[in-house]
């Protein structure tokens, strides 16, 4: 009883004191909680700063990466062995090198190619836990908002150009719901405290309408009585995590795409794992890698991977389905999210801005796993209904340029004694001599899940770091020294040579759209590529309507570890996200040009050609919609 009066007393001062403070249009700044920030390692973040922002810096070559992986011998081995190439894998690999580790990393396909690049695209705090935390008098739920929304502060703060505080718009259909809505996000901006993007506000009717035009005054049986908007973080979520990879490699960390971990290697007296087999799955050689520590950071597939030291492992993921669709720009405005807390059936959905179209979501339903999970047609029917409850335009299945879906790794801890509660938490373990997992989680909380788990790995190995985690305060590669004005040097300064169909070469302008995008996607590099689209004659656009240069495909090759046309299409750019049937007719001169950057043969060019086409058939388009029903036409 004491315990539920104490929860219960700390959930009702942050709510008393939300009322008081918002009700004056005020905020308050609550204490500031202990964190890698505040750790006194400020030389050493300026030397690491340094060596990733050094604007002469090259990654290692793929095949150096490689050589550095099959040079770690039983005598001679790695710190860390990170098996998992998404946000939480790169992440680790990136934490602990820069703690001055030894660090391998290994991804059986290419960084981001799982659920990390088929997220919401949001960096949130998680406003439906603060709901539970206040109405289930969870303070539990309260502490993980809190971190969340410290997190999302930093993660935008390391990568300015790959991220951006997004306004996002609740309508409210009865004045009960202007309150509650208006009462519970400047909850969520006073938990934010000193780590808040902007204040929430009320928009009137009128305002709202202005605000986002296509949003509905009236429903079927409700009329609009204005909108309350809020604040959270949008990415470019594989990009963010290629960014990820980089930073680690500059950092000193061998990253290796497409190398796959085929069995483990076990100390024959202590059964401790001490390193893996790996196959490169590009060349097909296998080699022997050791380690002191390997660190499970396969998202969905972690359970495979612990199968591997123990076949008798428990299952520790419940795999859950997040279906998304992209539709034009004109369903929502830039700059403006459209979030509905609770549709008719008790979900959420949301209609949010992303690189000039409007990506709509989600659903959250039980899935097995699979390396390519698909989006079934209900799923996509059901956004599309969901959507059209709140907007004054005909929502139509036609309009789809690409749906996906990814697979959350919802995890259960094994160790512990109740597992009937699935985490939205992250969970750390080491239930194998060895070999640590990292689990669970979100987008957001990806740094601090790295941080726990270099930090288990060190206890686990007895390592010895030369500092604490620093990587709370370091911005990732292209983002030290870079601005919202930056795209204009781009604007101003460098043209795009371009080859005409009669090999003619043409100059064009750099226009704003290009800049523009060159400086969000790459950041302080931006020029780099800029200027392989100048001399190079490479300054063409991949696809219509789309500001993707040739010239990214070639910088991508030789910068960020894109190994196949897949890589560049799903990962590199997101034009596969954004417009399926443009991603397609884009891949001729995209597998020309990587033809070229790694002298692939006509055989090979094939083959990228049938599995970039494969892969795309996972993405359904209206084109390749399985069925119509007549009512989203």
């Amino acid at each position: 009883m004491s315990a539920t009066a104490t929860r219960l007393r700390r959930v009702a001062a942050v709510a008393t004191a939300a009322v008081a403070v918002t009700a004056c249009g005020g905020a308050v700044l609550l204490p500031p909680s202990v964190s890698s920030n505040d750790r006194g390692v400020g030389p050493v973040v300026e030397s690491m700063r340094r060596t990733i922002s050094d604007p002469n810096a090259i990654v290692p070559s793929r095949s150096v990466q490689e050589s550095t992986l099959i040079g770690a011998s039983s005598t001679s081995p790695l710190d860390i062995l990170v098996v998992g190439g998404g946000a939480t894998g790169c992440g680790v690999a990136l934490d602990a090198a820069t703690r001055g580790l030894r660090v391998g990393l290994v991804e059986r396909e290419d960084f981001s190619s799982g659920t990390s690049s088929r997220s919401t695209k949001l960096i949130h705090g998680g406003v439906r836990y603060l709901e539970k935390a206040v109405f289930n008098l969870d303070y539990g739920q309260l502490k993980l908002v809190f971190h969340a929304l410290e997190e999302r502060k930093q993660v935008i703060e390391n990568a300015p150009h790959l991220c951006h505080a997004l306004p996002c718009m609740t309508p409210c259909f009865n004045w009960f719901e202007v309150v509650y809505y208006w009462m519970g996000l400047k909850m969520y901006d006073l938990v934010a405290g000193r780590h808040i993007l902007h204040l929430s506000r009320y928009y009137s009717v009128q305002e709202s309408i202005e605000l986002f035009p296509t949003l509905a005054r009236k429903g079927k049986d409700k009329s609009l009585r204005g909108t309350v908007v809020y604040y959270d973080g949008q990415m470019n979520d594989s990009r963010l995590n290629v960014g990820l990879a980089c930073s680690a490699a500059l950092a000193g960390a061998a990253v290796l795409n497409h190398a796959e971990v085929v069995s483990f290697l076990k100390d024959e007296g202590s059964e401790r794992i001490i390193g893996a087999k790996i196959r490169d799955n590009l060349s097909g050689q296998e080699f022997e890698t050791y380690a002191e520590v390997v660190v499970n950071a396969a998202g969905p597939f972690c359970d495979s991977v612990r199968k591997m030291a123990n076949k008798n492992a428990q299952s520790m993921i419940c795999p859950s389905s997040g279906v998304h669709v992209v539709l034009p720009d004109y369903y929502s405005p830039e700059g403006m999210g459209l979030i509905v807390p609770k549709t008719k059936d008790g979900r959420v959905v949301f209609m949010l801005p992303w690189l000039g179209r409007t990506v709509a979501g989600t659903t959250d339903s039980n899935t097995s796993i699979t390396a390519l999970p698909e989006p079934h047609e209900d799923e996509i029917q059901f956004i599309l209904d969901a959507i059209c409850d709140y907007l004054n335009v005909k929502v139509r299945r036609t309009d789809v340029l690409s749906a996906w879906s990814g697979i959350r790794p919802l995890a259960m801890d094994p160790t512990a004694k109740n597992t009937e509660s699935i985490s939205r938490d992250h969970v750390v373990c080491e239930d194998f001599p060895g070999l640590v997992t990292i689990t669970g989680g979100k987008w957001t909380t990806y740094r601090s899940m790295a941080e726990d788990a270099v930090n288990a790995a060190i206890k686990s190995g007895k390592l010895s770091p030369r500092n604490e985690c620093i990587t709370g305060n370091l911005r990732l590669v292209g983002g030290d020294g870079w601005e919202s004005s930056s795209f204009t040097v781009l604007a101003q300064q460098y043209v795009r040579m371009k080859k005409t169909h009669g090999g003619k070469v043409v100059p064009g302008v750099m226009d704003t759209a290009s800049a523009k995008h060159l400086s969000h996607a790459y950041g302080t590099l931006a020029e780099r590529v800029a200027t392989i689209a100048q001399n190079e004659t490479l300054g063409k656009r991949l696809a219509h309507g789309y500001p993707y240069l040739e010239a990214e495909v070639a910088y991508c090759a030789r910068n960020e570890y894109c190994e196949s046309a897949i890589d560049f299409i799903a990962r590199r750019s997101r034009l596969a996200f954004l417009d399926t049937d443009a991603a397609g007719r884009a891949l001729p001169r995209i597998i020309e040009i990587l033809a070229k950057e790694h002298n692939w043969d006509r055989s090979r060019q094939k083959q990228e050609m049938r599995k970039a086409r494969e892969f795309l058939e996972t993405f359904k388009s209206s084109k390749n919609a399985q069925f119509h029903d007549g009512k989203h036409q």
